[in-house]
């Protein structure tokens, strides 16, 4: 299901999007719209799982053993890598 909604945008803005119609990036200009919104909104998302992330480690900060064993596990798995594959 999709719905419409009136827009009142400023002339360069529609000229800006006209012309990434008429260069093909996008077949209309609700097609334009449309991809700018869905990238506000997932923008929006992954700010606020940014935050809850903040809140919880601010909540719950790692303890000095905890990072401990992080710095141990990441030199273990650099130490582990196979790099003369990579050459």
């Amino acid at each position: 299901m999709t719905t419409q909604i009136a827009v009142k945008l400023p002339d360069d803005l529609v000229a800006a999007i006209d012309r990434l119609v008429d260069e093909g990036t996008f077949p209309s200009r609700s097609a334009a719209v449309r991809r700018a919104l869905d990238g506000l909104v997932a923008a929006s998302e992954r700010a606020a799982i940014d935050q809850a992330f903040t809140r919880g480690f601010r909540a719950v900060p790692e303890t000095a053993d905890e990072l401990s064993d992080a710095m141990r596990l990441a030199v273990e798995a650099i130490n582990d890598e196979p790099w003369e594959k990579w050459w």
